[in-house]
Formats: C-alpha cells, structure tokens, sequence
C-alpha cells in the first residue's frame, strides 16, 4: 500500500495571472479569431473559399 501525498514547497511560485494579463490575452485572441473569420469569409482566393465553405453554410456565415 502506498501513500500519495501532495506537498507544496514554499519556495516555488505559482504561475497565477492578474485579471488583467487574461483580459489581454483574451481580447487577443477574440481579435485574431475575427480577423481569422473576416479573412476566410470574404476571400477572394478560392483554395481558401472551398476550405472553409461548407463550415460557413452550416454556421449560417454568408459568403456568396
């Protein structure tokens, strides 16, 4: 029989963020996510048009 048990060192710190630094990251990626969006909807260049179609028509994202 074996014991598991979890101890927490006192000298290593945690990898907690502020409110602030997940703010940023979360508006950055909603920016990068709308520019991503943005780019696959209204592109000219078939490959991508054909890559990303069916997933617009399905999510009801225009594209004709």
């Amino acid at each position: 029989m074996s014991i598991i048990s979890s101890t927490r060192h006192a000298g290593t710190s945690s990898t907690t963020s502020t409110l602030s630094q997940r703010l940023i990251a979360a508006i950055g990626a909603s920016i990068l996510g709308a520019c991503l969006v943005y780019f696959a909807g209204f592109s000219h260049i078939e490959a991508v048009h054909n890559a990303a179609h069916d997933t617009r028509h399905s999510s009801a994202f225009p594209c004709h």
